[in-house]
């Protein structure tokens, strides 16, 4: 679970904005049940460890049962809502700083932020199965939409936003979706799980050999891939018209190489689909919202200029 907070007390001094926690306690809810799926070759053993020295920064693994935490801004409703993708590698998730703390921040520009605790991939199963955690990415999006009304925003109004592998599924969702289907038995298939914009920091974006990853490639699709895996989830091949607006962030001295940012943007804009890329000289890997300072700290803010160009985090009736 999250940090606890208290409602109004607590403020964080980041980034030279004021964060406010002033929203009440997040709510975590289920996203599979109470059809939950089997999840292969893991017993009941969820992990979690605590690397931070000042601030909480757990390392979330073995993930059986995965969850939502909803936290809603605390005064008027959202316009629009963001479902949170962490980082770890396909091995766990930063679940604070890539998580809890980004909901928190999105709260402050009036945006629900919704955690997504996702299932790791299985690699060698990779072959003719959709990844597990583009499978809760899938049932997310959907999920969401279909609470919009109860969680206050518009169910048109669904973004994704994920940090490192957990960017590269949030490319993953931008670029292979499935269209709502209102035949469906389940009421949650009638609608689409296409994003409706990204927000996209120091993400893996190509599974290629000169671009990728190696290690949240393997755990994705194995140690030997089949190529047409390799190109299927290489994202910046697979963009299209329908690939939603798209927010980048990268440092060039990060170990996840620039170029996974550099070729979506690419991409993007050859389709002529609205990309703003965020290149920092130097900021490395994993800063979250740059709490530790240097240039990568103005992300957020930058951000928010974006959301704020694109419409989305305009309040209703403004």
């Amino acid at each position: 679970m999250p940090t606890m907070i208290t409602c109004c007390f607590l403020t964080l001094a980041l980034l030279g904005l004021t964060l406010c926690a002033c929203a009440g306690e997040p709510t975590t809810v289920l996203l599979w049940e109470p059809d939950r799926p089997v999840t292969p070759d893991l017993s009941e053993m969820e992990k979690s460890t605590d690397r931070g020295k000042t601030l909480p920064d757990r390392f979330v693994s073995n993930i059986v049962n995965p969850t939502l935490t909803v936290y809603l801004p605390g005064s008027g409703p959202a316009t629009s809502a963001v479902v949170i993708c962490p980082g770890g590698g396909y091995g766990g998730l930063a679940i604070d700083k890539e998580g809890h703390d980004i909901a928190r921040w999105l709260n402050t520009l009036g945006v629900a932020g919704i955690v997504l605790k996702y299932r790791m991939p299985v690699g060698h199963l990779a072959q003719g199965e959709t990844p597990i955690p583009l499978q809760d990415a899938w049932q997310a999006i959907r999920l969401v939409r279909s609470k919009a009304a109860a969680w206050g925003f518009s169910p048109d109004r669904v973004g994704i936003l994920g940090f490192s592998a957990g960017g590269h599924l949030t490319s993953t969702a931008g670029t292979h979706f499935a269209a709502a289907n209102p035949a469906s038995p389940n009421p949650l298939e009638h609608f689409s799980t296409r994003p409706d914009f990204m927000i996209l920091v120091y993400p893996v974006i190509s599974m290629t050999d000169a671009v990728t990853h190696q290690g949240s490639r393997k755990a994705l699709l194995g140690a030997t891939p089949d190529p047409a895996l390799v190109e299927l989830y290489s994202n910046e091949k697979q963009v299209t018209a329908q690939t939603p607006p798209t927010f980048l962030v990268h440092a060039r001295d990060d170990g996840v190489k620039v170029q996974n940012s550099l070729l979506m943007a690419e991409a993007l804009r050859a389709r002529g689909i609205d990309c703003a890329l965020q290149l920092f000289d130097k900021g490395g890997h994993g800063y979250g919202l740059g709490i530790n300072g240097g240039e990568v700290a103005a992300w957020p803010l930058r951000c928010e200029a974006w959301l704020r160009a694109e419409g989305l985090i305009r309040r209703a009736g403004q």
